[in-house]
């Protein structure tokens, strides 16, 4: 697909600036990236492939933040679990994104209002599904077992997946906060690299769409790291939710404006 108007190119790198300033900050960036380029002619399907792809760097940035972290974490759980974690994480964002291959355009698009809304709720009640997680524990390969089906979700649709992430691997026995956040970002890391994986290899990475959303990105990223600490985590979060609540009801409501 080719971009004519440099207009579009504007705004798809908008739409990668303040999405990776809000996942810089708490996450949910394809709350912009999905509708922006549909908005602009790319197929469902492909929209949510590019937004992924572009979006890549940002989880990346988080395993440079978090490698001090990754070390304990190795040592604290075993090389063994972790690896073990790994494959489970590249397995589930393997079959997630070849499950949005088999879904087609028109099948995706019906599904994408719900899987908004899922996401928004899972953003609005983050917190609280931690605090009912955390008083879980459950035996090492149930907390594999779990992630895996994190990761399928992931694969899929990639909004909301660190929330879900969290609270899957707190509600099965990691009550270290920092540990599951540590995990989480490698989780996110590897499931999303091992999806674009399979939607390049599918012909779903628009070119142009990644370019641009992807400098915004970048740039965005870096503004939304520097902001962190500025303002109260539940800020992030409600900001996250409110976006999210706004392009779901849009979807819901008049789908037919994103083409």
């Amino acid at each position: 697909m080719e971009f004519v108007f440099s207009g579009v190119a504007a705004l798809l790198f908008a739409a990668g600036f303040f999405a990776g300033a809000l996942n810089a900050l708490a996450g949910g960036g394809s709350f912009l990236t999905l509708p922006a380029l549909m908005a602009v002619g790319v197929p469902p399907v492909a929209a949510n492939a590019t937004g992924t792809a572009a979006l890549l760097p940002g989880y990346a940035a988080s395993l440079l933040v978090d490698h001090r972290r990754l070390r304990i974490l190795g040592r604290d759980l075993g090389m063994r679990l972790l690896a073990l974690f790994l494959v489970v994480g590249a397995l589930g964002g393997a079959l997630g994104a070849a499950l949005l291959l088999l879904t087609g355009d028109a099948r995706f698009r019906a599904f994408i209002p719900w899987l908004l809304l899922l996401a928004t709720l899972l953003f609005a009640l983050g917190p609280w599904l931690q605090r009912r997680a955390a008083h879980a524990a459950r035996p090492a390969l149930a907390r594999v077992a779990g992630a895996g089906l994190g990761c399928v979700y992931g694969g899929y649709f990639n909004g909301g997946v660190g929330i879900l992430l969290l609270a899957i691997l707190r509600g099965q026995g990691m009550v270290d906060l920092a540990q599951a956040n540590a995990l989480k970002n490698l989780l996110s890391t590897v499931l999303t690299l091992i999806a674009v994986v399979v939607f390049v290899v599918g012909g779903q990475v628009v070119a142009t769409g990644l370019l641009a959303v992807g400098a915004g990105a970048i740039l965005g990223a870096r503004v939304g790291i520097g902001l962190l600490g500025v303002l109260p985590e539940p800020w992030y979060r409600h900001l996250v939710t409110l976006v999210g609540a706004g392009t779901t009801v849009l979807f819901f409501v008049d789908p037919a404006w994103l083409g």
